[in-house]
């Protein structure tokens, strides 16, 4: 009975280290090179192999002989036209046979503009983000310090999704403060299916130096999401806002406003570049002012699986109301970041 059961133990390990290779994807090159690990995506260019010996490593599609997987992968030739293969063959030099259920298909590599893995609608919790930090030191007839750290997460579990951001903003000149102001946003998504969703969301900005010292900021409506993979992401949404300021001399306003609000990402050169841009325009409906602007774009560098240089301008503006509630902001920053 030991025997029999120690012979089972072991024959179970051996089969799984057997199998193990097999579920890996596979790459071969031109060169005759063999690759093994897990691709991510490939997107007209680059061809993105995650692996246990090298971390994530783009191949230049051209390059690429032939591939399999035993995964299901999403595999387009077009901007309309995709296959969801239950896996992927080695084909011929310059071609992948797409295995679906029925008689497998053979393409040629250079007909094929996208594969990734299929995202469905509903999945278990995701988590996300980044922190973006820059500082700026100069010594000289006039001595300037700037800081500036940013923090964007995003938390996806079932048809709910959860946003939040944060910002803090310091500079000063020959040890006087010029800038200090911080800002925090909570945004909590409903989605109906696999596009639109409902937000609601809040608000706060702080400003300890402009004469507008506080912003609060309750909205809610509907929003829609053109597509979330491995490549980016891009949602929009439309908001009824209710929006509270107070200023320095201690005068209060509020107002009502509808906006529209973006968020936009896009990774290029095999992931090791992300566009990005966010950003939000307001009409507020009572004549405060004849509109707000707040948003930013940028480019981060990835340097590891982790750490980034980023390069990012922001804009915040209210136009059109009185002097007091009249703010032009623009910001620039170079700085480090670290993501998940």
């Amino acid at each position: 009975m030991f025997s029999q059961s120690v012979f089972r133990t072991l024959l179970s390990l051996s089969l799984s280290l057997v199998a193990s290779p097999l579920l890996a994807d596979t790459v071969w090159l031109k060169n005759g090179d063999r690759l093994t690990g897990t691709i991510k995506f490939f997107d007209g260019n680059k061809l993105l192999l995650q692996t246990d010996y090298g971390g994530a490593i783009p191949l230049a599609w051209s390059k690429v002989k032939t591939l399999e997987s035993d995964r299901e992968l999403l595999v387009k030739e077009d901007d309309t036209t995709g296959e969801r293969a239950k896996s992927l063959r080695a084909g011929e030099e310059g071609q992948v046979v797409l295995v679906n259920g029925e008689a497998p298909r053979t393409v040629e590599l250079a007909s094929i503009s996208q594969i990734m893995k299929p995202k469905p609608v509903v999945e278990d919790l995701t988590w996300r983000g980044n922190i973006d930090a820059a500082f700026d030191f100069k010594r000289s007839e006039s001595d300037t310090d700037d800081y500036d750290l940013d923090l964007k997460t995003q938390a996806r579990h079932g048809r709910w999704r959860h946003n939040a951001t944060a910002g803090y903003n310091r500079e000063l000149s020959d040890h006087v403060v010029t800038t200090d102001n911080w800002d925090a946003e909570y945004a909590l998504d409903r989605f109906l299916d696999e596009h639109w969703f409902w937000q609601g969301r809040l608000e706060y900005k702080r400003d300890k130096v402009e004469d507008l010292e506080r912003q609060r900021t309750v909205g809610t409506g509907p929003g829609y999401q053109f597509w979330d993979d491995e490549l980016g992401a891009f949602s929009v949404a439309g908001l009824v806002n209710r929006t509270d300021y107070e200023y320095a001399n201690g005068d209060e306003s509020n107002f009502y406003a509808i906006s529209g609000k973006w968020d936009y990402n896009r990774y290029l050169l095999g992931k090791a570049v992300e566009f990005f841009t966010t950003g939000e325009v307001g009409k507020p409906l009572d004549n405060v002012a004849e509109y707000t602007f707040d948003a930013e774009v940028g480019l981060r560098y990835k340097v590891t699986d982790w750490a980034s240089l980023n390069m990012k301008a922001e804009k915040d503006l209210v136009s059109g109301g009185d002097s007091e509630s009249e703010l032009d902001e623009t910001r620039y920053s170079l700085g480090f970041g670290v993501g998940w």
